[in-house]
């Protein structure tokens, strides 16, 4: 059961004492954490302490307030879509709009620009393309190469196309719109009594009827030439100053 005891040699006189034997170490690391890249720096790691990350100083707030501002007005300004435009006509403003109430959104658009557009105390050219369809086919050959669907109103400053009422609403707030329309024709005051500020009247050569009589080439009606589709002509008080 008990293990036999060894004997023990004693060193005789005159004899060198034995080496002492040598002092137990801890067993060495593993290789597994010699060869391993991730785990040779752990004690460095851990008794590191993380450097602080550097703070960035926040932006003064004039600063991010005149970006911010810098960036909403390049967003609002129009592009520079030039039309051609007769020599002293550069800042004459053309509207197109509708006073139709078939759709109530685009009625209530083309309202509001032409208020805008009147508060401002400016001579437009404001031409209804639900009365004349020659506006409308005018306007589709100016914008009708455009990927974007065609709507109104549209707003066209000194040959320069400032888009619809979105576009005018966001100009009339920031104040761009009244910088625009400086040097522009004042706008006559009070109410056309031609036209009542319809900007039609029936034309005068066949009153409305589209139908003139005519003694040429025997006698006999033919359809008249100086109104549109509808027996309407411009009105000549109110539009003589905005037409070219």
């Amino acid at each position: 059961m008990w293990s036999p005891w060894r004997k023990l040699r004693l060193p005789r006189r005159g004899a060198a004492s034995p080496t002492p034997p040598p002092p137990l170490l801890p067993p060495p690391p593993s290789s597994f954490l010699r060869s391993s890249s991730s785990f040779k720096d752990v004690r460095s790691l851990l008794g590191a302490s993380p450097s602080p990350s550097p703070m960035l100083s926040p932006a003064p707030v004039f600063h991010r307030v005149r970006s911010a501002s810098s960036a909403f007005r390049t967003w609002c300004t129009p592009p520079e879509d030039l039309f051609g435009l007769p020599p002293g006509e550069e800042k004459r403003i053309v509207l197109y709009y509708t006073s139709l109430r078939v759709v109530r959104q685009t009625f209530d658009d083309c309202a509001d620009v032409r208020t805008i557009l009147r508060g401002l105390r400016v001579a437009v050219d404001e031409r209804d393309v639900s009365l004349d369809a020659a506006f409308m086919r005018e306007l589709k050959g100016i914008l009708g190469g455009r990927r974007k669907p065609l709507g109104l109103p549209q707003v066209f400053i000194g040959g320069r196309h400032f888009g619809g009422a979105e576009e005018i609403r966001r100009l009339y707030e920031t104040g761009e719109l009244k910088r625009y329309v400086e040097g522009a024709a004042p706008a006559v005051v009070g109410v056309c009594e031609g036209c009542g500020d319809f900007r039609f009247v029936l034309c005068r050569s066949c009153s409305g009827s589209r139908r003139c009589y005519s003694e040429k080439g025997g006698g006999g009606f033919r359809t008249c030439t100086a109104c549109n589709e509808n027996g309407l002509v411009r009105c000549p008080l109110c539009c003589a100053h905005t037409t070219v």
